[in-house]
């Protein structure tokens, strides 16, 4: 894969895919970037071909090369049961990028940027939310993080979804009022919350792009919003709810 490559790492997430082609003294000779990886809604050889496609950007910056790297390392959102990281770890080595291959969750990544020796907690809220803890004698604490029904509240997604039900409510008078009614179809140039969602649900606007709305949840709660301030609150709590059983469990 690369003639002075020893590592292909990979990390993954729902909204983007980083590459790195890594020399045997640790030098890296190249990176990549490309689309989110998300196998449970295209399917794993589909979402596999996303990684391809960085790969093969990362091998061009590098000058190409025959034959596979040492070991691909690859830490990949949406990996949430043992069983997942089997069956992706089984599509990487069909591709036969490397001699070698191992799957982690993408929590692990920010474990191991995190600490200097495999003890400690991560938790990643990004698209979803997800929490991984290891300690030295190779035990670990981690959670299913597939959604509500695995007992999950937060990241881009549950935030936007819990924004826009409040923002919807808000302005057909279900509910208290929420600068959110306001903040959130603006964001996409729209006046009401009644566009928006008719927007949302004719695809007029990408059901993707939900995700963006994260952020204008912040900044309406940084501007003193109560409910957007709640949503952010709960969060926070999720994150140490998380973070503090995973310590426990250690």
């Amino acid at each position: 894969m690369g003639v002075n490559a020893s590592v292909l790492a990979i990390d993954a997430g729902n909204s983007k895919t980083d590459v790195a082609l890594i020399g045997a003294d640790g030098t890296v000779l190249s990176t990549a970037r490309g689309g989110g990886f998300q196998p449970p809604a295209v399917g794993v050889e589909t979402a596999v071909d996303v990684l391809g496609a960085a790969v093969d950007r990362a091998l061009e910056l590098a000058g190409g090369a025959a034959g596979p790297v040492a070991h691909v390392s690859a830490c990949l959102a949406n990996a949430d049961l043992p069983v997942e990281e089997e069956q992706l770890a089984a599509a990487l080595r069909a591709r036969g990028w490397g001699d070698t291959v191992e799957v982690r969750n993408d929590t692990f990544a920010i474990l191991r940027a995190g600490v200097d020796e495999p003890r400690g907690v991560a938790v990643v809220c990004g698209a979803g939310i997800n929490c991984v803890g290891m300690v030295p004698d190779g035990r670990t604490a981690r959670f299913p993080a597939i959604g509500r029904i695995s007992g999950d509240w937060g990241g881009g997604a549950g935030l936007a979804e819990e924004a826009m039900w409040f923002a919807a409510r808000a302005e057909d008078g279900r509910g208290g009022p929420t600068e959110l009614a306001r903040t959130l179809p603006a964001h996409f140039g729209l006046g009401s919350m009644y566009a928006l969602i008719e927007a949302l649900h004719l695809g007029r606007i990408e059901f993707e792009r939900r995700h963006e709305l994260a952020p204008v949840l912040f900044a309406t709660a940084a501007a003193g919003d109560p409910v957007a301030g709640s949503l952010v609150e709960r969060l926070a709590e999720e994150v140490v709810a998380m973070a503090s059983v995973a310590l426990g469990r250690l």
